[in-house]
């Protein structure tokens, strides 16, 4: 058995640089090179991709990107482990197949399968959707459910150097590889907790180590050669998050304090296939440069259910972008965007069709996704971006066609379609349920031969005593001034469906009280009021471990995804716009922390 394994992410979505997997396989040893690729929407394009070409349907950057590597990962002994396969595993693996036979190496690789639940669509009438309830809908284009870690450990088990999955959730491929070279046992829940930590902080690939970070202007500099992630992770399940050292990038604790945090609702419930983790008591610590302790995951029993995540069609969906420039650039733009919209209308009732199902006008450069907190009323450049919906593709084509009319026949200053004229796109909406394990097969090939892979299962469901911050109506006893939020926490966002999740780390222990007290969740849902609608619900997770806040917004983002007609569909640039929010805070805080802020900042501000 290793006394630690080291395992580095070269991939966090379908469509991520090309150059990480290099990067780390010539750089830094590894055990294992993990690639994830898939979202809820990846499949659903893999889907409609399988559906005019049986040869489509998964991750062909993973071939072109792995081929050239096959010799250096054998000489190495660097195991691969990918959900690259996403609707078409059997095919992107005899693709591989191929490439390790044309490179003369001796390599076998697996394949697992078995999250593609379409074949059972006719089974599933009457499922409602987990969070609102809502029946199945008919128009179904990808049905899939997130496998765990024990299909691709039985892979190991049976020798596999290289391993192709469909739908897997993102953290088994790191939790897989560690439950093979340590033995853990299915039902040793804080150590699967941690392994699942482990995968959760590097699936994002560079998210981790200085991507998106909000102090950016540590970054600068290299985002041209930014690190990918790397862990060493030891048997009783801690680990240290590092990069490559030539590389450029950063691993602290607030680079990967932000990872930790990014998409998972109730820090106490975050539910995988192979076990419920509680992240509330996870600490981080700087043990070396650029490299980050991490310890305190606990875990629980994950249930009898898998998640499954549907997509279905709703319609079409088609966007318009254009530039307007010069004095009352915003006015103008919306005028133009108003009229366009009434005459399109117009010309569907005169031809007896219904009118738009739903349309959405941004005017990009008036700070539009702020809402009242906009502060750029007067520039002179804006670009008036219309999204509208339709059931009828044909009739978004009529929408297509009026858009450059505007430029002779409205407001001056209106110049360029981005990217041209318009095209109708589906409207691809999230459908998700829980679905019993036992009614599920994950099936494992390796060569000519299949077999069905063993799943642990339990029938303890999960629960969870959430540990939530209330409102309060207590006065502050001290004289206070008001700092922005960005001057004492780092925050960032992203989606779950049509939820967004905001997740906060005090940048000092000293702020804590202060942040809970601003981050109540009626002043959230008061400061982030444009977001929401009248089904919204705002809940703020505490961590103590971690000295952090983690915030979800229900309902915020128009639909999420595909579905939303909004500029920020998957709410990455919400935290943004929280991080202005206004703070209380004591006086001797506030200049502490408006120092502290504005030396980091104008230490690092290269531009």
């Amino acid at each position: 058995m290793k006394t630690s394994v080291r395992i580095g992410c070269a991939s966090a979505f379908w469509g991520d640089t090309s150059i990480a997997a290099k990067q780390l396989v010539d750089n830094t040893p590894l055990d294992y090179l993990v690639f994830d690729y898939l979202a809820e929407v990846t499949l659903s394009i893999m889907a409609g991709a399988r559906l005019k070409n049986p040869d489509l349907g998964y991750a062909t950057d993973f071939v072109s990107v792995l081929a050239p590597l096959l010799p250096a990962i054998a000489d190495k002994h660097i195991k691969v482990v990918s959900n690259a396969g996403g609707m078409n595993a059997a095919k992107c693996a005899e693709e591989i197949r191929q490439n390790v036979q044309d490179a003369g190496l001796d390599l076998t690789v697996a394949c697992i399968d078995g999250d593609d639940l379409m074949p059972q669509k006719s089974s599933l009438t009457g499922t409602r959707e987990m969070f609102t309830d809502d029946l199945m809908p008919d128009s179904c284009i990808s049905i899939n459910a997130y496998l765990g870690a024990p299909a691709i450990t039985q892979a190991l088990v049976a020798g596999a150097d290289i391993i192709v999955t469909g739908r897997v959730v993102d953290s088994a491929v790191v939790l897989a590889p560690l439950v093979h070279e340590f033995g853990w046992a299915w039902d040793d829940y804080d150590k699967l907790a941690q392994g699942s930590l482990a995968g959760h902080i590097i699936e994002c690939g560079s998210q981790c180590t200085g991507g998106n970070f909000t102090d950016w202007q540590l970054l600068v500099n290299d985002y041209d050669h930014m690190g990918f992630p790397v862990i060493e992770c030891y048997e009783d399940g801690h680990f240290v998050v590092s990069k490559p050292e030539n590389c450029g990038g950063l691993v602290n604790q607030f680079t990967v304090g932000e990872q930790l945090l990014y998409e998972i609702g109730d820090p106490q419930l975050y539910r995988l296939p192979d076990v419920c983790c509680d992240f509330s008591q996870v600490t981080l610590e700087d043990c070396g440069t650029n490299q980050v302790h991490i310890k305190g995951a606990h875990g629980k029993p994950p249930g009898g259910n898998y998640k499954v995540s549907a997509t279905w069609m709703d319609g079409y969906r088609c966007t318009a972008s254009f530039l307007i420039g010069g004095r009352d650039a915003v006015k103008k733009g919306k005028v133009v965007a108003d009229a366009i919209l009434s005459r399109v209308n117009r010309m569907y009732i005169a031809l007896g069709m219904p009118t738009f199902n739903q349309c959405d006008v941004e005017i990009l450069g008036s700070e539009c996704t702020y809402g009242e907190h906009a502060r750029m009323q007067a520039t002179r450049e804006v670009v008036v971006k219309i999204a509208v919906r339709h059931d009828d593709r044909k009739a978004l084509g009529l929408f297509s066609r009026e858009i450059a009319q505007a430029a002779t026949g409205m407001t001056p200053g209106m110049t360029g379609l981005v990217g041209g004229r318009p095209k109708a796109s589906p409207c691809i909406r999230l459908f998700s349920f829980l679905y019993p394990k036992d009614h599920v097969t994950a099936n494992l090939t390796i060569g000519d031969q299949t077999r069905v892979c063993d799943i642990p299962t339990d029938t303890i469901e999960p629960q969870s005593h959430p540990n939530t911050v209330t409102d309060t109506t207590d006065k502050i006893s001290v004289d206070t001034v008001t700092v922005p939020l960005i001057y004492l926490a780092v925050a960032r966002s992203g989606d779950k469906g049509d939820n967004v999740n905001v997740g906060v780390k005090a940048r000092n222990p000293d702020y804590l009280p202060w942040l809970e007290r601003a981050l109540a969740p009626t002043r959230v849902s008061d400061y982030m009021k444009h977001l929401l609608d009248k089904n919204s619900r705002v809940t703020v997770y505490r961590l103590p471990g971690l000295g952090a806040f983690n915030i979800l917004m229900e309902n915020a983002l128009g639909g999420g995804g595909i579905a939303s007609l909004r500029i920020d569909p998957q709410g990455k640039a919400v935290a943004q716009q929280l991080l202005d929010m206004p703070v209380e805070v004591d006086a001797d805080i506030a200049w502490r922390a408006e120092s502290a802020y504005k030396e980091l900042v104008n230490d690092n501000d290269t531009l």
